[in-house]
């Protein structure tokens, strides 16, 4: 093992998560790729998307969920200030499972960690999984931390 991603949104499960890829890095003297994916939200239909559609405000809502990935990221290199591993901290933009699994693909990772809150009927109903979505859109393993 060379390469281990872990996705990190400072949830809890992202932090047992950091810390697990951490310890499989340190292991296999690997090298780890932290990733935050900014989500930028794009209103589907209606006036509602005509009016927050335009690039003034999307590209508001960028800057501002890029400033959190950044804040996320900040916090992931804290987490991991006293391991003795390279890290290489990347922000995203885009859809979460997306970019994290195009991610993987472009460096070529041998694990993907990510951690689970374990969402609720109607959060999977309307969002989904983004370690379920992961796993299911990559051909690379796939460590789901809970």
């Amino acid at each position: 093992m060379k390469t281990v991603l872990v996705a990190f949104d400072g949830s809890d499960s992202a932090e047992r998560a950091l810390a697990r890829a951490a310890d499989l890095t340190e292991a296999f003297r690997a090298t780890l790729v932290v990733t935050s994916v900014a989500v930028v939200p794009i209103p589907q239909s209606g006036m509602e998307a005509a009016l927050l559609a335009t690039p003034a405000h999307l590209a508001a809502e960028a800057v501002d969920e890029l400033a959190l990935a950044e804040t996320q990221l900040e916090r992931a290199r804290a987490l991991l200030a006293t391991r003795r591993i390279e890290v290489e901290f990347v922000p995203e933009v885009g859809a979460p499972a997306e970019r994290i699994v195009e991610l993987a693909e472009t460096r070529q990772v041998d694990l993907i960690v990510v951690g689970t809150g374990e969402p609720g009927f109607l959060e999977r109903l309307l969002q989904g999984s983004v370690s379920r979505e992961v796993s299911r859109s990559t051909h690379r393993d796939v460590m789901i931390v809970h």
